[in-house]
């Protein structure tokens, strides 16, 4: 859709939808998008948005920085970016080693705000994907919840993209029965990102209370 404010409406009215009365938040994926595109959604009414680069995110920080924009980092961490990320966004959704906390516990500790955190799990053990394994997140959880500046808040995950989505709602299942054992550890944990732009839907309908939206939003990403 190249209306916004269309594309949008036509989101929010399908999570709604599969929420059943559920509060879910909706986070736009501006990987690769230009400005303008993000300028033109957040003045639709978007408030959230989720970069995968750290550069990338710091530009359209600076050229959004007129609008009241909640900044996500989604993409995997680098040590070298601990900084940079404590310092600059609101949340991050990414964080699956407990060497990074120390880090961004320092950087992010002057902030009044504290940074708030997910755990990313890797729930079908891909080599290729980033997120701890699941048996490590108690660990991690534990880190993030006593580290100043930071504030654990759920889980987020990335399950394999099978075509089956049968197989997806398996591997959705498996991280809502750990977001569950999270909870239990730590009553203040509320927030399960799960789902993307062609299963966003399917992961609501099996407790997610986040979702990450890029393509359906904005469409296809520009070539570079």
């Amino acid at each position: 859709m190249s209306d916004p404010a269309q594309a949008l409406g036509s989101i929010r009215r399908r999570i709604a939808d599969a929420a059943s009365g559920r509060s879910v938040t909706l986070v736009a994926v501006g990987k690769a998008q230009p400005v303008e595109a993000l300028r033109a959604l957040a003045e639709a009414g978007q408030p959230a948005f989720g970069e995968n680069y750290v550069q990338e995110a710091l530009a359209k920080q600076r050229a959004l920085r007129d609008l009241p924009i909640e900044w996500h980092f989604i993409g995997p961490l680098q040590s070298n970016k601990c900084r940079e990320v404590a310092r600059a966004f609101d949340w991050l959704q990414s964080l699956d080693r407990e060497k990074l906390v120390a880090g961004l516990s320092r950087h992010r500790a002057p902030n009044p705000k504290p940074l708030e955190v997910l755990v990313q799990v890797n729930v079908d053990d891909e080599s290729s994907k980033a997120g701890c394994r699941p048996e490590q997140v108690p660990g991690l959880a534990h880190a993030v919840a006593t580290a100043p500046g930071l504030r654990l808040r759920g889980l987020m995950a990335i399950p394999a993209p099978a075509p089956d989505f049968e197989r997806r709602r398996a591997a959705f299942r498996r991280v809502c029965a750990l977001f569950e054992a999270l909870r239990a550890a730590h009553p203040s944990v509320d927030t399960l990102s799960l789902g993307m732009s062609d299963d966003f839907e399917l992961a609501v309908n099996e407790g997610a209370t986040m979702v990450r939206v890029g393509t359906a939003l904005f469409g296809p990403r520009p070539r570079a």
